[in-house]
């Protein structure tokens, strides 16, 4: 589901890597507008909720998303967004292609 591409990181900070838990492993992109638009093609062929598919997808193709997304990430190091499916929560992950990956 996840295409990877090249191009440049979290502003300055290089590649970014995403996942979308028990649905699609981590993906390295270099740049953060391609990995936003890569989870979006995926989150929206999942069977989501209306509000949940609508928060998803401001919160990926909004104008200056990246920029929104870049900056949480400096603040907080990655982004962990939960989601309901199948009964359970899972998460959309967003961390810099350098940091581990959460326990």
């Amino acid at each position: 589901m996840i295409r990877k591409r090249k191009a440049v990181g979290v502003g300055d900070g290089g590649p970014v890597v995403v996942e979308i838990e028990d649905v699609c492993g981590p993906a390295t992109f270099e740049r953060l507008p391609d990995a936003l638009s890569a989870l979006w093609g995926s989150l929206r062929l999942l069977p989501l909720g209306a509000v949940q598919a609508d928060a998803f997808r401001y919160f990926l193709t909004r104008p200056q998303a990246a920029d929104h997304v870049a900056e949480f990430i400096r603040r907080d190091g990655r982004i962990d967004l939960a989601f309901a499916m199948d009964g359970r929560s899972h998460y959309v992950r967003i961390r810099p292609a350098d940091k581990a990956e959460p326990n």
